[in-house]
Parts: C-alpha cells; sequence; structure tokens
C-alpha cells in the first residue's frame, strides 16, 4: 500500500523509505522457509519477487480502508482502518526482518537498493504492540479530523471546526478574536496527548527492533545518508536561508507594529503568534494586505476572478491538469473526476486536509482536499497534482521503487510548479486582464515570500522537536516548554498566553498526531526552488528567476518527466542531478529568487526602524 502522498501518516507508513506501507504477507515466502541454510543470491532474489509481488496484491485492501476513513470518519470506518493498518503493519515487519538476512550477498545494485529500503520499517515482534500502535494512529488522526472549538461547551451552535477557525485567522484584525481562536482550537490537543505519548513509546519499539536508536532516527536515516549527516545537512541549509527568513520577520514585525501598537507587538524579542495570519504562523500570506509595499497592489490574488467566473474546484483542478498536460505529460485519468474529493461534504465528517493518493500503484490517482474559490487553493491544487504525476510517471517501475527519490522530492514536485504560476501564466489562463509591468515585482515576491520563506523555520523545527521527544530528551511534561523554546529560537514567535498544564500545542498541527514526518516539507522547499532554476535553464530562459514560468516548454517538461520515472530507484541526488546538474540540496537558488526582495527589506528595515 501507498502512502496518501501529502500527509501520509506514519502510522500506515510501514516503509518510510519507500512512503507505503504494506500490506498483508499472510503466506510465508520460498526464501524465508530456508533460514537454516546459508542464503545465495538465488534465494534472495526470489525473495524480493515474492514480496514485491505479495504488496503489490494486498495494498489496495489498507490504501482503501484509509481512504473510506478519511472520507467518511465514523466508528466503523476507524476501525477498519486499524484493522488494515494492523494487517499491513505485521506484513510490513516480517518482510524488514526478513530482508536482513541476505544483507552482505553480492546482489544487483537494483536489488541491493531495494533490501536497504524494506530495512527502513518499523517491526513489531509483539502482537500486542502492533494493535496498539494501530490503534492509537488511527485514534489520534480522527481526533484531529473531529476537533471543534465550541465556545459555549454543549451548545453546537457555538462550535467552530478548523476550517471556520482558519477562515478567522485569515481575514480579522482583532487581536482579541484572534486569540480567542488560537487558544480554542490549540486547547483541543490536550484531549489527545496522553494518546500521543503511549504512541511514541509503541513507535519506538518497533524502531529499536530494527536496529534504530528511535523512531526519529529511523526517520532520519531515510535520505541516502546517515543520520546524523541528515541533521547536519539540514542544520546547513537552515543557516542558508536564516538572514533572508530574518529580514522578513522583521519587516512583519515593524508593520505588524505600526497596525496593532506597540502594546501589542513588540519592538525585540518575539511577537505573539496569533498575529500572523495562519493558526500555526506556518505562513504569513495572509499578512499581505498589511504589509505590502506602498504602491504595489500586486499579489497574485485570483480569488476574486474565480469568484467572478464561478470557476468551481472541478475548474481549479481542470487549470492544474492544463498546466501538466502543457509539459507533455498526459491527462488525468477519467476515475480521478469519479472518485477524487474536491469539495466538503454536508453529510459526514471528514479530513479536509488536502491529500493526494495512489491507491492502487497504477492509474486510480485521487485527490482529497476541500476546495474553495481563493488563490491558496489554486496553488495547492497545482501542488496537489504533482504528488499525481510522480505517481502516474513512476507506475512502470518495481513496486518497491514506485516512490519518491526522497519524500521531500515528492512534496518538492508540485510546487516547482507552483513557482511557474506567475503573472504571464495566470495571463495565459485568462485569470489576469494583464500581466503587472516589472516594477511590480516587490508585491509579487513579498507576497510569495510570506508563504514560502515564512514556512522555512516551522519546516525545520517541527522535526527538531519530535526527534528530542522520540529519542526521550523531551518528557511529556516538557512538551509544550521546548516547543515554545524552539518556536521563540527558530520563528521568532511566542505563545499568545501562559502555557497551560498538560498543554499540547504541537498537537494542535495535523503532522503531529498523524505522525508525519515534517522534515519533508523543509527539504521540499529547499528542492522545489533548485528544481525551478534547473528546468528554467533547460527551458532556455534569461531574466529574473521568479518571472520564469516553463508553462506549454515541452523541452523542459520531458527532462522533469524522465526524473519523475525514476522514482525511488535511485539516490535521491541522482535525481536532483538529472534536472539541476547539481548533487547536493542547495539553497542559493531561493536566495537568487528573493535577491531583488532581500534588498528591498534591508532598506525598509533600516527606514522603519527609525
Amino acid at each position: 500500500m501507498r502512502y496518501f502522498k501529502q500527509v501520509a501518516p506514519a502510522f500506515m507508513i510501514m516503509s518510510l523509505a519507500l512512503a507505503y506501507p504494506a500490506s498483508g504477507f499472510a503466506q510465508t515466502t520460498t526464501s524465508a522457509k530456508k533460514t537454516a541454510t546459508v542464503p545465495t543470491v538465488a534465494e534472495a532474489e526470489q525473495f524480493l519477487r515474492d514480496a514485491e509481488l505479495r504488496l503489490q496484491q494486498l495494498s489496495v485492501i489498507a490504501q482503501r480502508a484509509a481512504w473510506v476513513y478519511e472520507t467518511h470518519i465514523t466508528e466503523d470506518t476507524e476501525a477498519m482502518s486499524a484493522q488494515a493498518s494492523e494487517q499491513a503493519l505485521t506484513v510490513g515487519s516480517e518482510i524488514a526482518i526478513q530482508a536482513r538476512r541476505y544483507n552482505g550477498l553480492a546482489l544487483s545494485a537494483d536489488s541491493k537498493r531495494k533490501l536497504k529500503l524494506l530495512q527502513l520499517n518499523l517491526s513489531f515482534k509483539d502482537a500486542a504492540d502492533r494493535e496498539a500502535y494501530t490503534r492509537l494512529g488511527t485514534s489520534l488522526a480522527g481526533e484531529y479530523g473531529k476537533a471543534k472549538y465550541c465556545k459555549k461547551p454543549g451548545d453546537a451552535s457555538t462550535c467552530l471546526d478548523l476550517g471556520q477557525m482558519e477562515e478567522i485567522m485569515a481575514q480579522s484584525h482583532d487581536p482579541a478574536v484572534l486569540k480567542d481562536v488560537w487558544m480554542g482550537w490549540h486547547q483541543q490537543a490536550s484531549k489527545y496527548k496522553d494518546s500521543y505519548v503511549n504512541y511514541v513509546a509503541v513507535s519506538n519499539k518497533g524502531a529499536r527492533e530494527m536496529g534504530f536508536a528511535d523512531t526519529g532516527a529511523l526517520w532520519r536515516s531515510q535520505y541516502d545518508m546517515s543520520a546524523d549527516a541528515f541533521e547536519a545537512d539540514t542544520e546547513r541549509l537552515w543557516q542558508q536561508v536564516k538572514p533572508l527568513y530574518d529580514a522578513l520577520h522583521l519587516y512583519v514585525r515593524l508593520k505588524l507594529r505600526q497596525t496593532y501598537g506597540p502594546d501589542v507587538v513588540p519592538l525585540t524579542g518575539p511577537v505573539p503568534a496569533h498575529l500572523f495570519g495562519n493558526m500555526w504562523s506556518q505562513s504569513w500570506e495572509n499578512l499581505y494586505p498589511l504589509v505590502k509595499p506602498q504602491g504595489q497592489a500586486s499579489s497574485l490574488d485570483v480569488g476574486a476572478v474565480l469568484k467572478q467566473k464561478n470557476i468551481d474546484a472541478k475548474g481549479m483542478t481542470q487549470y492544474a491538469e492544463g498546466f501538466y498536460t502543457s509539459l507533455g505529460m498526459e491527462k488525468l485519468p477519467p476515475s480521478f473526476w469519479q472518485r477524487s474529493m474536491l469539495t466538503k461534504p454536508r453529510d459526514r465528517e471528514v479530513v479536509c486536509h488536502a491529500s493526494a493518493w495512489d491507491l492502487d500503484n497504477l492509474t486510480d490517482v485521487r485527490v482529497k482536499m476541500c476546495i474553495n474559490q481563493t488563490t491558496e487553493d489554486f496553488i495547492t491544487i497545482h501542488h496537489e497534482l504533482g504528488h499525481i504525476y510522480y505517481d502516474l510517471a513512476y507506475r512502470k517501475q518495481p513496486h518497491i521503487f514506485k516512490a519518491g527519490a526522497n519524500d521531500g522530492f515528492h512534496e518538492a514536485i508540485g510546487d516547482t510548479v507552483a513557482l511557474s504560476v506567475t503573472p504571464e501564466y495566470l495571463k495565459k489562463i485568462g485569470l489576469l486582464s494583464e500581466v503587472p509591468d516589472a516594477s511590480q515585482d516587490i508585491g509579487v515576491l513579498l507576497n510569495r515570500a510570506l508563504e514560502k520563506v515564512a514556512f522555512l523555520p516551522f519546516g525545520y523545527l517541527v522535526d527538531q522537536w519530535r526527534w528530542k521527544v522520540y529519542s526521550g530528551k523531551v518528557a511529556p511534561a516538557d512538551y509544550d516548554k521546548v516547543w515554545w523554546e524552539l518556536r521563540e529560537k527558530y520563528q521568532g514567535i511566542k505563545r499568545p498566553a501562559p502555557m497551560e498544564a498538560n498543554g499540547f500545542d504541537a498537537g494542535a498541527k495535523y503532522h503531529v498526531p498523524a505522525d508525519t514526518p515534517y522534515a519533508r516539507y523543509f527539504i521540499a522547499h529547499i528542492l522545489q526552488f533548485q528544481l525551478h532554476r534547473g528546468l528554467c535553464k533547460e527551458a532556455g530562459y534569461v531574466g529574473p528567476l521568479n518571472r520564469c514560468s516553463i508553462f506549454e516548454d515541452k523541452k523542459a517538461g520531458a527532462k522533469y518527466q524522465a526524473m519523475l520515472a525514476m522514482g525511488a530507484s535511485r539516490p535521491w541526488n541522482e535525481a536532483l542531478k538529472a534536472v539541476s546538474g547539481e548533487d547536493k540540496m542547495d539553497a542559493s537558488a531561493i536566495l537568487d529568487y528573493f535577491a531583488p526582495l532581500k534588498v528591498w527589506l534591508d532598506a525598509q528595515n533600516k527606514q522603519l526602524a527609525q
């Protein structure tokens, strides 16, 4: 079974490097029957064939159970999803342990890689641990999906779901209202803190059985380098981008101080988290109206046009599909339109968090998203289809290689395309009446920086926190303390009110209770600019990187498609080199992209601080 590309919870990920769980290995493989003898190359190859065949056959079961659960949350669908996950976990554990037997044999490069990927897996000898792991994981995702903030407990008319609260966070400029909604949502996570604590303990058991120090170490080991090397590499990337983030943070602080006053926004020190237009302060594009450059209203906001032209969720998705087909890629299969969930149903609870799904490892691809007529969702659907087109591109690979080069790649593919959602592109498809003059680029760049650059420290710190939690360096009593230490250190923000007893503010972010590794998003934000720069070069583009769109460029599209078709068959640095010409991650592309903005920010900050 394959993961749901954007938001796969780790309790559904049996092989984290592959980003899919196994499903029901009911029969013992031919190779496994011969454990008393010295293993041979022939046995290893047979083991891999048997494992892949069984995984391929049974993967759909668990994936469909998860799809039904997330699109129709009930006690019954939760139980069915948990049962399918437990079956998948049993198989993933068995295969991972069996794969160890063939380490050290003189196998082909592909077979060695398959064995390695199979062993990046949790394994549980104890059936009770498997049951607890899947039950807790499913329950945590469900509790998050069902959570609501009721201003008057017991009065349903006062209850707000996350979507409604996010809308308030995006639109309101009343600090009291923002604080109330922020506090109301974050309080919900304390209800499942104990479950999360238990989940961490069980997960660590599974990691240790496979020889890892803890689950965090397992996660860091899936990038074709050691866990320590990966940790050092992400720190190197963060240091590259930190000066750009610091300049943006200072500018936003000074503009918010103008808006809300010195009593609300301090001149120095961390800024209250509820003021950034986003529930988690992870992206700040909703602040654009408050911080936009004087005389520059250009922010690529097409929400009004989408509503005016009555372009619904399907229509927005068709625009995104059109971008990929303009590069020479195939049209989405008919089943995509029949089976996807593009709008929020009115008759049941669902997980609205946008995600892309590949149910059969072939062409049954789907998107689950509650699309609204906003610029954000227009760009998000371009992102989600990036997952889908990655799935379709590598569907002819062997089963174990049907995954991204690493999980950061899977997130970066659609975002690379989204970087080509430029004024020129929007003009071509009729959503902008005219292309703003180049003098308006600072406004466009600022808006994009509020989304992309503002995200970088958050993308980095979520797993910094979890690595500490999984390693035992942070006890449950200190969850919030360390969470806010990291948020102050990296983001320069603080909690709007004192911490609460038994608080679990980290759990208010979907990816924590759903146990989805988050470093992938930080990596994706680096990779997308590197890939964008490489594709623009392939397209023969000359000019400011922020003005480049590869829309309708078949040459760039062919190069991109060739990389996507590699899947996980080669180490990620080879996939990166195929497009960018570089074999290591480098944040200089994001610095190139925002270079004009950095000069402008420095000048503005000097002026505003006077």
